[in-house]
């Protein structure tokens, strides 16, 4: 590719001189301009900005920094410039380093600097920072591309995340249910057998089998919860265990019937009808517990209503005495843990804690069609902002360049018409002057301005060694290649006057001088 690249650069060098867009050269430079084009294209990919300045240094040494010979590389190796080069300042302080090398070029030359320095800036703005401008829009689009399909990538990723999350959320739910309804049946079990056991008509051996029984039902407890843990990984399924419809009086009714020493208390409103399910998961877990870690103790549910906050008291005392409670676990369990998400999802606050030498569970539940703090939306872009935004800042580059170059090309080519149009000799005038003329008497004919970047190389002959020479347009044609007249001044005379022909024509005319010492 760089050698196409350097192909493609080369056909204007070697063409323009060939069909003589330019002045003659020696063929050393056109073959040592090659070199350098090559030397570009060979190194544009690592360093960029280095490429880009070889192909100014060509353009500088030629009459003007965008010619027909290097101006197209020039242009393309900014365009490169901006494709490849992953940041700004390199390229801005190439396109400094240029404008300094092109100003002082001005300088040093016998030439009018404000029109050759407007034509340095606009050779600047449109040869140079245009394509540099469209080559970093080029790189910026295709990062945006890519961007975008690895956002993509990225949405669908947590897609898949969030689905996973919510089909785990699913079995945690489902392994909470079953520890909640399957767990409290047990408690009740148990319970049911603790009453057997202390049934005075009973026998002994039945007195054995049911305190077996209520081993048993607190043993399954303890390996359903060890089991719930798997499930709470491998579950898939969602079908709540509870009762349908049961409300929490009849929660509470069934633990009584079941031998569980429980009274329900309330304000003469269902707490599951303001509450819901929350509730009722509150009054079974605190059930559940109180009957496995404080078997014989007294238990209280109470329920009461303020409008727009529901509120779920569970109380238990102490074991009747002899009875020891049995340990809870050291980690306090998972049933009271998961409650305590339930409870703070549906916007509520539970405590839990031992008072009295019992314990008690207090759940405050927003009532049904309280509102409720809404969980914060993620604060995403909208779709195509970034987008919008760089072709904007981009749209906001071009256009304050077009303005700026439109002004600086409104500029040079006013000051270009004003000074060729002030420098016109007429032929007429010319004809009439003689050489060993004074001075003053040819300055009455003359324009106000001379031609400062004067066509010296087509002059028939040279100027006199050590004479004021002054140029000047035989017409007020622009864009165009006309006659000029040269007129040398030596000691207050005119000593040569010289006719340069225009671009193509034959320079054997005739010169008309006098010495005057």
């Amino acid at each position: 590719m760089d050698v196409a690249l350097w192909a493609a650069l080369a056909v204007p060098a070697v063409s323009a001189d060939a069909i003589g867009l330019n002045e003659p050269r020696p063929l050393w430079t056109q073959f040592a301009g090659l070199a350098v084009l090559a030397v570009a294209t060979a190194t544009w990919r690592a360093r960029p900005a280095t490429a880009f300045l070889l192909a100014a240094a060509l353009g500088l040494t030629a009459p003007a920094l965008f010619s027909v010979s290097y101006g197209p590389a020039l242009a393309v190796l900014a365009l490169l410039l901006g494709r490849h080069g992953t940041r700004a300042r390199p390229a801005l302080l190439a396109f400094a380093a240029v404008w300094a090398a092109g100003t002082v070029r001005i300088l040093v030359r016998d030439v009018d600097p404000v029109v050759e320095w407007l034509v340095l800036m606009g050779t600047l703005l449109f040869g140079v920072v245009f394509p540099w401008l469209a080559g970093r829009y080029w790189r910026q689009g295709r990062a945006l591309a890519a961007a975008g399909w690895e956002r993509a990538d990225q949405l669908e990723r947590e897609q898949r995340i969030v689905a996973d999350r919510a089909r785990l959320r699913e079995r945690a739910r489902i392994a909470q249910d079953m520890h909640d309804s399957l767990g409290h049946e047990l408690s009740l079990i148990a319970v049911r057998a603790g009453a057997l056991q202390v049934a005075a008509d009973l026998p002994a051996h039945h007195r054995a089998a049911a305190s077996d029984l209520r081993e048993a039902a607190a043993t399954a407890t303890d390996r359903l919860r060890e089991i719930i843990g798997v499930l709470r990984d491998e579950g898939d399924e969602s079908a709540p265990l509870a009762p349908p419809g049961e409300t929490v009086a009849q929660l509470v009714a069934r633990a009584a019937e079941s031998g569980l020493l429980v009274r329900y208390e309330d304000d003469g409103t269902d707490a599951s009808d303001g509450a819901g399910r929350i509730a009722y998961r509150v009054v079974q877990e605190a059930l559940t517990n109180a009957a496995k870690y404080a078997p014989g103790a007294p238990v209280t549910v109470t329920a009461t209503s303020t409008g727009s906050t529901t509120t779920i008291e569970v109380s238990n005392g102490p074991p009747p005495h002899g009875d020891a409670p049995r340990p809870a676990p050291p980690d306090g369990g998972s049933g009271l843990a998961d409650l305590r998400a339930r409870v703070a999802a549906g916007g509520g606050t539970l405590t839990a804690g031992p008072r009295g030498g019992g314990f008690r569970v207090t759940a405050r539940l927003p009532a049904a069609g309280a509102p409720r703090p809404a969980a914060p939306e993620p604060t995403l872009p909208p779709p195509g902002s970034v987008l919008a935004h760089a072709r904007r800042r981009t749209a906001l580059t071009f256009g304050a360049a077009v303005a700026i170059g439109t002004v600086l090309v409104a500029g040079a080519f006013t000051w270009y018409a004003y000074t060729k149009t002030h420098s016109v000799l007429r032929p007429a005038d010319y004809a009439a002057l003689r050489v060993g003329q004074p001075r003053s008497e040819v300055a009455a004919v003359l324009p106000d301005r001379s031609v400062t970047d004067p066509p010296v190389e087509r002059a028939p002959t040279p100027p006199p060694p050590g004479a004021d020479c002054r140029y000047y347009r035989s017409s007020g044609e622009l864009f165009t290649s006309l006659t000029h007249f040269r007129l040398c001044f030596d000691d207050g005379r005119l000593v040569d006057k010289t006719v340069i022909p225009k671009a193509g024509a034959d320079r054997s005319m005739g010169r008309e001088a006098a010495w005057a010492r």
